[in-house]
């Protein structure tokens, strides 16, 4: 299909070791710099996968098509059901392009990237979490709880939703702070001002918590640390049907919902 479209395909070799690709069509490569010319990624996988996808390109315009072989795949443009469809409109480039915000985490000399969001958690074995956070400055609070959720509006639908939070429709400028199992009636979430800088500070006395970003544990916040949690426009590119609706997907993946 790809051929026939005069499409030359770029394959990475993660993917040409995991689905053990001993050949490749003609038109394909291996394809292992997210800096090589690339017009489109096409993901077939769930959110985990799409996700990753993103942050590959974060930054680089480079539009993500992709088809669900997951579970929900809220993020995907065409079902799983619609795989030769789906290619079919990829290649000839019948989709809309949607820029979706990031979050930048710099924790000491390291910087992460999440494209749906970020997450404190104590560890199993460890006491309940006791987290300090302020924004531009201000102390906001202190909390004990189970961990913290920063999430951009695309990922306001998964962790963030479970603890409660809000869901920020896409396209709405700023992120959100819920808590997971907070042990205080008053902590509520709170949605930040895209240009406002988060700050984020383990207070507990001698437990580390654990940061992820995007569901993958990245680093460990040790007591006393303190980690900057920042906003980040038109950092991602989802491909998406023609006309598509963000709330008709919301009703779509997650069914009525009652708030």
């Amino acid at each position: 299909m790809a051929a026939r479209a005069g499409v030359q395909l770029r394959v990475p070799a993660e993917e040409v070791s995991k689905h053990d690709l001993s050949e490749l069509p003609g038109n394909a490569v291996l394809g292992t710099d997210p800096n090589d010319p690339t017009d489109l990624a096409l993901v077939l996988g769930g959110d985990g996968t799409i996700l990753s996808t993103m942050r590959r390109f974060a930054g680089r315009r480079v539009p993500v098509f992709a088809i669900n072989f997951g579970t929900i795949g809220f993020l995907a443009t065409a079902d799983r059901e619609d795989l030769d469809a789906g290619i079919d409109r990829a290649l000839r480039g019948d989709f809309d392009v949607l820029a979706l915000p990031a979050l930048t985490v710099a924790h000491g000399s390291e910087e992460h990237l999440a494209v749906n969001d970020v997450s404190f958690h104590r560890r199993p074995d460890m006491r309940v979490a006791e987290l300090g956070y302020s924004v531009v400055g201000e102390e906001l609070g202190e909390v004990r709880c189970d961990g913290l959720v920063v999430a951009t509006p695309a990922g306001s639908t998964g962790y963030n939703l479970a603890n409660g939070g809000p869901v920020l429709a896409w396209g709405v400028e700023g992120y959100v702070v819920s808590f997971i199992a907070p042990h205080t009636l008053t902590a509520r979430a709170l949605v930040v001002a895209p240009d406002d800088v988060l700050q984020v500070v383990n207070r507990s006395g001698e437990e580390p918590v654990d940061l992820s970003t995007d569901g993958r544990s990245v680093c460990t916040v040790a007591p006393h640390e303190r980690v900057e949690v920042r906003f980040r426009h038109d950092m991602a590119f989802l491909a998406q049907a023609p006309g598509a609706s963000f709330y008709h997907r919301l009703r779509e993946k997650f069914g009525r919902l009652s708030f």
